[in-house]
């Protein structure tokens, strides 16, 4: 038994592979196809518990911690879901906790709990056209006038811009950045194309134009000048949620392809047969199985309260990398019909790439890591 395999969390698993089975896998083609997930599977994610899980009952949420978020995000994709069907779904693990951190009860109640019953849906918008992952560098800008802010500026990659009801989103109060959260169908707030991707498809992303949007300070997030910090304080989450994401989509692929390997034959006996292959699976294993036992041992400092950031940083990079290789040998096994929309492998390896992209990239990673050894 490990910290991700205790009784309670095996529950967990089995609650989570149901509701993936019932609610997803009979849809989830459609929903790629659509560019979007219902609004429908929140409230259905929500009835069962697992919207919530990882936020404090006291919110509205199920209870349990980051390790507890990590078996349903692992056990979704290793279901036969997606990792954009996570960020899709899961969008609010980047929304709400700046908000959860502030400790604002009017804005936890008009906000979170709505949110985290399904009824309402959430964004982050921090990433701007012109400054990618350099966070300092925020254009968008918020000039106090009486009780209100008025927001100008522009942000783009914006994971569920599309169907978000508000968005918590990182604007620059003159000598620093705060987060405010901005209601969708404000007067100014507009919502741009639907940003078509490689990979994600379910999961809807856009861009969002900001011309004298007028916010109340009510709905400033904790005090002016200090959204940088909670940024910050708030990534180790979300960049161990996408390395989580790129393990479990490496162990479904190796589960995927060893199942082909098993059944498909070619000159008369099955793939598997042969020692290249049997070998090239055990490679793809041992990559998948190293990469969560190293993601799972850093997730258990984290929710323990160390600070772990150079290890965070270690731990995305190697799921990411350990992800990229098994998806390509994955979809290369396959042959011909791993290339094909009708092959699972097909969407993870297009999935997969925006891994090593998001919540900071592989390189800034390395900075991170090279910092922390003193370079």
């Amino acid at each position: 038994m490990t910290i991700v395999d205790t009784p309670e969390r095996r529950q967990l698993r089995e609650l989570t592979r149901s509701f993936v089975t019932r609610e997803v896998l009979p849809h989830l083609d459609g929903w790629e196809r659509a560019g979007e997930v219902p609004r429908a599977l929140h409230a259905a994610a929500a009835k069962v518990g697992l919207l919530g899980v990882g936020f404090e009952e006291s919110v509205g949420g199920s209870g349990g911690d980051l390790l507890d978020s990590i078996v349903v995000t692992e056990e979704i994709i290793r279901s036969g879901g997606s990792s954009g069907l996570v960020a899709a779904l899961f969008t609010h693990g980047i929304a709400l906790p700046h908000v959860l951190a502030s400790g604002n009860g009017d804005l936890i109640d008009r906000y979170v709990r709505p949110t985290l019953a399904g009824t309402t849906i959430g964004a982050l918008a921090v990433t701007e056209p012109d400054g990618g992952s350099d966070v300092a560098g925020i254009r968008t800008k918020a000039r106090r006038d009486g009780d209100d802010y008025l927001v100008n500026g522009s942000k783009t990659y914006i994971t569920s811009g599309i169907r978000a009801d508000f968005v918590t989103t990182a604007v620059s109060t003159g000598s620093g950045l705060s987060l405010l959260v901005i209601d969708k169908g404000l007067p100014g707030l507009t919502v741009g194309r639907r940003l078509e991707k490689l990979g994600w498809h379910c999961s809807d992303t856009a861009e969002l134009s900001f011309v004298d949007v007028r916010v109340p300070v009510a709905n400033r997030v904790g005090e002016e000048h200090t959204g940088f910090l909670a940024i910050m304080q708030h990534f180790a989450a979300e960049r161990l949620s996408l390395a989580t994401q790129a393990y479990a989509t490496a162990q479904r692929c190796v589960e995927l392809t060893t199942r082909w390997c098993r059944d498909r034959s070619t000159f008369g006996r099955p793939l598997a047969s042969r020692q290249l292959v049997r070998h090239r699976l055990a490679e793809m294993h041992t990559r998948a199985e190293s990469a969560r036992a190293y993601v799972h041992e850093v997730a258990g400092r984290v929710a323990a309260g160390e600070p772990v950031v150079t290890e965070v940083a270690m731990a995305k990079n190697v799921a990411v990398a350990a992800c990229a290789e098994v998806v390509d040998a994955a979809l290369q096994l396959h042959g011909g019909f791993g290339y094909l929309r009708d092959a699972e492998v097909e969407r993870h390896y297009r999935d997969s790439r925006i891994l090593g992209i998001g919540g900071g990239t592989t390189e800034i990673m390395n900075e991170i890591i090279a910092k922390g050894m003193g370079l």
